[in-house]
């Protein structure tokens, strides 16, 4: 059965779409605009007005000047640039004397099914809100793919969605979002579904797959595939205290250049796969302002190969880690240094050892006999779902057991430990590869 998520600000879009409808018909401006690679692509995106949508046809849109969008569009009037139906336009510039797009104190703007390639940054949000990014790809890149990182802006509920991110150059990052020691703020913005790979080139100096910036919250990374990267797959710093947790969710990552999640504090991780990374599965450690801190990791499967599964460097308050899949080749399940008294490891499975930690974890794992076809490989094909006689199925905590799994299966009746709900019958979901992560799930988000 597919599963439908509609939240309040859904009811808001769904208002706001009633309105455009009443407002057309009295006549206000809302048109849709058509046009060609042939055609001044900057000067019409200059002209649209509120609630105007334009449509590419097929063909490479070469930019030899900056191109710089500002378009002030609302909740009852949103703006959209996006393919024709059918047609693939493809944004090109040759150079890296310039991003692609500057997107600048813009909102309500949503970009979709176009090719981005070139420049030096790729889309530069600065200071907009209201931003949606979906099914876009972008590739080849003079620096990152991604970024909403100026000083002193505001970047507030952004859709980053279904998007493929690949070969990035310069800093590298697939997404780069929020500042350095709180400077500016991502928040209450949505992830979701992207597919970021090789942001690990030669001319790459840190390539991180999806970067979220101290001072950033109340944001959701999920669903995502995140594999061969230079830096960490995921990383979060701390919210420092302007909002709520940032949450991680039911990603799969594998080929991470550094940990494959780094988190300094404020954040939520359960439900995700991780087949292998150069360094720690997950870590957390001092990170610019943050110490290890509100920190809850559930329901994971990590198979790592160095370093530990999970570490925790000179922690300061509370850390959750329970009813995750923990297997070490290695030989550090979970290793931990700090105050520990706030520290709490249950009923997570696996092979390794405890440094730090006395209880918490079993590590009579064992991969073959546990999944059905796992290996340290550190890389595809696997399939880690639990196999019939694991030690896995029914030994999750109640108290931490989650609302669903890595398919968005309920677990309501089951205490599985990692990121699945067993089935007898095997994975009835999504089968690991190489590309989109693709779900049975209707996803309606906000201004999508």
């Amino acid at each position: 059965m597919k599963k439908i998520y509609i939240s309040y600000s859904l009811v808001l879009k769904l208002m706001a779409l009633v309105l455009i409808s009443l407002i057309s018909i009295k006549g206000v401006h809302a048109a849709i605009i058509e046009i060609g690679p042939n055609d001044n692509i900057k000067a019409t995106v200059d002209a649209m007005q509120p609630g105007d949508i334009l449509e590419l046809r097929s063909g490479n849109y070469i930019l030899t000047s900056r191109f710089g969008i500002t378009l002030n569009c609302t909740a009852v009037l949103p703006c959209e640039i996006r393919a024709k139906s059918g047609h693939t336009p493809h944004i090109q510039r040759l150079s890296a004397d310039q991003n692609i797009i500057d997107i600048e104190s813009s909102n309500y703007v949503t970009f979709r099914g176009i090719e981005f390639s070139g420049g030096s940054r790729g889309l530069r949000l600065n200071d907009s809100s209201f931003i949606s990014l979906i099914d876009n790809y972008i590739h080849d890149t003079g620096d990152a793919a991604i970024t909403a990182n100026d000083t002193n802006s505001m970047y507030q509920d952004l859709n980053i969605l279904r998007n493929h991110i690949r070969d990035t150059n310069g800093a590298g990052e697939g997404l780069y979002l929020g500042c350095n020691n709180n400077a500016c703020q991502v928040f209450n913005s949505l992830i979701e579904g992207n597919y970021i790979h090789h942001t690990n080139g030669a001319s790459v100096t840190q390539g991180d797959g999806i970067e979220i910036k101290e001072g950033s919250w109340g944001n959701i990374v999920r669903d995502n595939v995140i594999h061969d990267t230079g830096d960490p797959c995921i990383i979060t710093y701390s919210t420092v205290g302007n909002g709520s947790a940032n949450i991680i969710e039911r990603n799969i990552m594998w080929g991470c250049g550094d940990h494959a999640i780094q988190s300094a504090a404020d954040t939520t991780i359960r439900n995700n796969i991780i087949l292998g990374s150069a360094a720690d599965g997950i870590r957390s450690q001092p990170h610019q302002n943050g110490t290890p801190n509100n920190l809850e990791f559930s329901h994971n499967i990590i198979l790592n190969t160095t370093g530990s599964v999970i570490r925790l460097i000179d922690v300061t308050g509370t850390v959750s880690i329970a009813n995750n899949a923990l297997y070490s080749q290695s030989g550090v399940a979970i290793r931990a240094s700090g105050i520990l008294t706030a520290v709490t490891v249950l009923n997570n499975i696996g092979q390794g050892s405890l440094i730090g930690i006395n209880n918490g974890f079993n590590s009579n794992g064992d991969l073959a006999v546990d999944f059905v076809n796992a290996s340290y490989s550190g890389s595809l094909p696997q399939d880690v779902f639990p196999k019939t006689g694991s030690l896995l199925i029914n030994s999750a905590n109640a108290q931490w057991n989650a609302n669903d799994d890595f398919n968005l299966n309920s677990r309501t009746g089951s205490l599985d430990v990692g990121a699945y709900r067993f089935q007898p019958d095997g994975n009835p979901g999504w089968v690991l590869i190489e590309g989109f992560k693709l779900t049975d799930t209707i996803f309606i988000n906000s201004f999508e």
